[in-house]
């Protein structure tokens, strides 16, 4: 087929394709054409009417197949690779866009700059090939549509970029020496339904291989595992075997022969222990004939819908997920076993217990780790259509849209059989979904045909269903709290969106799940845990799958050699959606983020709570088993208290006999105040006994506190507002030069300085979802209003830019009132100073207070100190070990804990509000590596305590720095004193802040103690 039309055309590959099948581990000879190909790139598609000079001059538009070509002028290139990841620039540069297309929407044309990657390498075939029944050339992914010769002869036109394609080659390849060529386009027609939210990278980027079939060999195998109640049933479909078969399980003591494809009939076991995502149990299998030997790792589970409940092996799941694209800072989508073990060990340690694979199947061997680990698995088909969803304007959306134009029929079809055929045997996948984002259409639903047809035991996901016309489930992204609360209850009757009154009780009728949720891009989300109540609440919701699990950041370096995580636009490309791909619980260079640790202690598979309700009325520790299948005979319940943060006593919880799961036992709670009325917490955690593969003993499943005991009052030092105890100014910790704070404990230190800006988030700028701060959250299923970003509203208020007039100074600098407003503004905060000497230590009183006429929320209430550069470390008593906020704070436990500066904000992909510890009682700076200034926070009267921020750049330098490399040299380090903060919400593509979180203006006192330490 001519060039114009293979790259145009909509339908699936062409030429000697085969039929798909499983990806299987069989002794058939396997020869690996991984390492360097011969490459060049071309800057356009030879023989497409605009591409008219790409090649040089005198050379044929397919001459590059022949074999007396000559390539010894190229460069060689890595198979597996990304070419725009070699080179350092010289074969292109990466491009990320989310929803748009980097190039005119006109399907099925694209654009005449096509980069296009010419493959040449040379292999070597043994002579036993030639007894094969077939050789057979497979792809594993090639983005995006290519083109592949063996020794001058065409082969075929592969597509589907993540999926894999085998041809027969059997009558090209001969003994000896041949010759593959393979022209990679980088734009086609199918790069219209691959427009999922990633890098586009071109190339070959999983592996390449060819395979003597033998004859009589077992061309495919699927092995259907169920269990119920103990027992197993074993299924097996062969295709393009040769009898007598035998099917082999050594631990079960089973093997069985058939003499016929007749005598295959399903097996019955009666004893077996089942696979689940938490005790992901697997049995070796082998099939085998005369002619091959076919060895898979199966495991016993039987998925169900059961009413409105998805269960396996009888039990409810709940789906504590991550959306896990296939990235890595180096390599892009190109596998690397080991980082992948590695990755999904960090997603055990973290609670994850499922995985969406967003938005196409992983390399193969990634649902091999999945089922050996334990993660229930969405495998998700290599589909998007993302950019039409606004190709006819607001009227018109989704014009043109292949999945509801009978062109693409076939190739969707092709598209989900390839998915499921490779993919059929592994127990951890237990639903299958059509893609992502590809609004509606008949290809839609013939996809979903095609899979109940050929696997009725899986269901079938397609969150743009809306209405639950040919999908399994009811799915959605990013419904809020009111909505999917809504979802949830048995009498309500709200319409659901997209749906009339009826096709909503139908929905309700299904399994939940948020397919995707919690927004997890720069510093958040917020409010998992009021998801997580409401899974627990109402059983019809299933849990989630976190919008996503890893930046997708590329390791780049600046003209002077600078490393930094490159985001859209990093390349120069013409359009891209800037840092949207940077939306991971995990951050480009594997730190997780505190997200991530919220994440896992709310979604912790092991309830811990306090309760003094039981007949005898002893107070007790409530432990919950919310395990799938799993009992608590692996963990240990360890407990502490500590006083005013100090380690007292300790111990290990008896439970007895392990908990079953979902069952819930009480035990006796220890520990009590302590006598001279220090602050008191016991702290109870459920920690791994023994080591797994994925954790060391004693790692942290899940914990929880309780307060024994806190001061009965207001510390003393915090009561008298200062005037009774004051002395003559300068005599103090403090110093005053022209009415302001000069010194403190022997250091040049400024401040305060009242401030209402923080540095805005990725949420703070994000608009696409309504507002809850002048909305009712209830109402219209909580979709809020629609309104300007935070940022934007805080910016048009010049937060940004308070300046401050000083009303009056008296003491020499010690009482000071101001007021801070921006220019051409009404609006003030009015902040009064009193610095009282006590003894050594220096208190300050500050008073913050809202002029009327506010009519915005705020980000922050506080106030920041210039502090010197020297300042390197801090310790401090407070809640939590990580930055938290309003919305994101139930795993701030309290404690002391200690870091360097440098390590008390975290490097977001785009630098922005971090770093902000909530709850503080106590906090010690260091100068030079040894302590210097100790600060104590008094609670209020409502017992509010403040946070404290500590970083070397203002809000201000944060705001302007696109990356962190560009922050600015600081000749100082600054610290916030917060009264209060707004909440973090998914607003960058989710909810708002939550009502309860969000800051509207108010008064606020917040009161210090300064104690010098040297």
């Amino acid at each position: 087929m001519h060039p114009t039309t293979y790259l145009t055309d909509t339908g699936p590959g062409l030429g000697l394709r085969r039929t798909a099948r499983s990806w299987l581990s069989t002794d058939a000879p396997t020869l690996s054409l991984d390492g360097d190909w011969r490459f060049r790139l071309l800057a356009g598609a030879p023989g497409t009417p605009g591409a008219v000079g790409v090649l040089p001059e005198g050379e044929g538009i397919e001459a590059v197949a022949e074999p007396d070509f000559d390539d010894s002028g190229w460069d060689t290139l890595p198979v597996p690779a990304h070419w725009v990841l070699q080179g350092d620039g010289r074969y292109g540069l990466p491009i990320y866009t989310n929803v748009q297309m980097p190039f005119p929407l006109e399907p099925p044309f694209v654009p005449d700059a096509n980069p296009t990657g010419d493959y040449r390498r040379t292999f070597s075939l043994p002579g036993s090939w030639s007894a094969a029944e077939a050789v057979v050339l497979r792809f594993d992914g090639v983005e995006s549509r290519y083109k592949v010769w063996v020794n001058g002869s065409a082969v075929g036109v592969g597509s589907g970029s993540r999926l894999a394609q085998e041809f027969d080659v059997t009558d090209l390849v001969r003994p000896g020496e041949n010759l593959i060529v393979v022209r990679v386009h980088q734009w086609s027609a199918a790069s219209y339904v691959e427009d999922q939210d990633q890098w586009w990278l071109p190339g070959i980027f999983r592996s390449v291989s060819l395979q003597a079939r033998p004859a009589g060999g077992i061309e495919d195998v699927w092995l259907r595992a169920g269990y119920d109640d103990g027992a197993g049933t074993l299924e097996a479909e062969l295709r393009g075997a040769s009898f007598p078969l035998t099917l082999t399980i050594e631990e079960l003591g089973l093997s069985v022969t058939w003499d016929s494809a007749d005598e295959v009939q399903p097996l019955r076991l009666p004893s077996v222990e089942p696979w689940s995502a938490e005790v992901p149990r697997l049995y070796d299998v082998t099939v085998a004939n005369a002619a091959e030997s076919i060895a898979l790792r199966i495991g016993f589970r039987t998925v169900e819908i059961r009413g409105d409940l998805f269960l396996v092996n009888g039990r409810r799941v709940v789906f504590h997920g991550m959306n896990r694209h296939e990235t890595h800072p180096d390599r892009g989508r190109v596998f690397d076993e080991e980082f992948a073990r590695a990755d999904l060990a960090m997603m055990k340690r973290f609670n994850v217990n499922a995985i969406r694979t967003s938005h196409y199947p992983p390399h193969p061997r990634l649902l091999d780790l999945a089922d050996e680990l334990g993660f229930w698995v969405i495998l998700e088909c290599d589909l998007e259509t993302h950019a039409f969803e606004n190709s006819g304007g607001a009227h018109e959306e989704w014009r043109d849209n292949p999945s509801d134009d009978p062109s693409w029929r076939d190739a969707y079809l092709d598209r989900i059989e390839r998915t499921v055929e490779r993919d059929k045997n592994h127990p951890s996948i237990v639903m299958w979904s059509l893609g992502n984002e590809s609004g509606r259409g008949a290809n839609l639903a013939a996809m979903a045909a095609w899979v109940h047809a050929r696997d009725p035991e899986r269901p079938v996901h397609y969150e743009g269903d809306y209405t639950g016309a040919y999908t399994d489930v009811y799915s959605r992204m990013y419904s809020s709290i009111a909505e999917t609360r809504s979802i949830g209850r048995d009498n309500d009757r709200a319409v659901l969106q997209g749906c009339t009154a009826a096709e909503s009780a139908r929905q309700r009728t299904k399994p939940f799940l948020l397919c995707e949720y919690v927004h997890a891009m720069g510093n958040g989300p917020g409010a998992i845990d009021q998801y997580e109540d409401l899974v627990r609440e109402y059983p019809r919701l299933h849990g989630g799958f976190v919008w996503e699990w890893r930046d997708h950041g590329l390791r780049t370096r600046t003209a002077d050699g600078t490393e930094f995580f490159a985001y859209g636009g990093d390349f120069g490309e013409v359009v891209h959606d800037g840092n949207f791909v940077m939306d991971g619980m995990v951050l480009s260079d594997d730190t997780p983020t505190p997200g991530l640790y919220e994440w896992k202690h709310v979604v912790a598979p092991v309830g811990i709570s306090f309760d003094d309700s039981g007949t005898d009325k002893t107070d007790a520790i409530v432990v919950e088993n919310r395990r799938h299948s799993a009992d608590l005979g692996d963990l240990e319940l360890r407990w502490s208290v500590s006083h005013d943060g100090h380690h007292a006593d300790g111990g290990v919880l008896d439970l007895g006999e392990p908990l079953a799961a979902g069952s819930t036992t009480r035990v006796t709670r220890p520990g009590r105040p302590a006598d001279d009325g220090a602050e008191t917490w016991l702290t109870v955690e459920a920690v791994l006994a023994t080591d797994t593969v994925w954790a060391k003993a004693g790692h942290v499943v899940a914990a929880a506190q309780l307060e024994l005991s806190r001061p009965a009052t207001v510390p003393a030092w915090a009561r008298s507002g200062g005037s009774a105890a004051q002395t003559s100014p300068g005599t103090g910790a403090a110093s005053f030069e022209d009415g302001r704070l000069s010194v403190l404990a022997g250091l040049p230190v400024s401040g305060p300085r009242a401030e209402l800006w923080r540095a805005p988030t990725d949420n703070d700028k994000g608009s696409g979802f309504g507002s809850y701060d002048l909305a009712d959250p209830w109402a219209d299923l909580g979709h809020g209003i629609a309104a300007p970003s935070s940022r934007d509203v805080w910016t048009d208020a010049g937060l940004q830019r308070l300046t401050a007039r000083t009303e009056a100074v008296d003491d020499g600098g010690r009482h000071r009132r101001l007021r801070y407003a921006a220019a051409d503004s009404k609006q003030a905060l009015l902040a009064e100073e009193r610095w009282t000497t006590t003894g050594d230590a220096e208190v300050l009183r500050v008073d913050l207070v809202p002029t009327e006429g506010w009519r915005i929320h705020w980000p922050r209430l506080g106030v920041r100190f210039a502090l010197p550069g020297s300042v390197d470390r801090a310790a401090w008593f407070g809640a939590g070990e990580r930055e938290s906020y309003p919305d994101s704070s139930q795993s701030a436990l309290v404690g002391r804990f200690e870091s360097h500066v440098h390590d008390l904000t975290v490097d977001y992909a785009r630098p922005q509000e971090s770093g902000h510890r909530s709850g503080l009682r106590e906090l010690v700076l260091f100068e030079g590596g040894s302590p210097w200034l100790r600060i104590e926070a008094a609670p209020d009267l409502l017992r509010r305590r403040p946070g404290f921020t500590l970083r070397r750049h203002t809000a201000e330098q944060v705001t302007a720095a696109g990356h962190p490399h560009e922050l600015p040299a600081s000749d100082h380090v600054y610290l916030w004193i917060d009264a209060a903060q707004n909440g973090l919400g998914s607003r960058a593509c989710g909810p708002d802040v939550w009502p309860d979180h969000i800051l509207r203006p108010e008064a606020r006192t917040i009161t210090l103690r300064f104690t010098p330490l040297r």
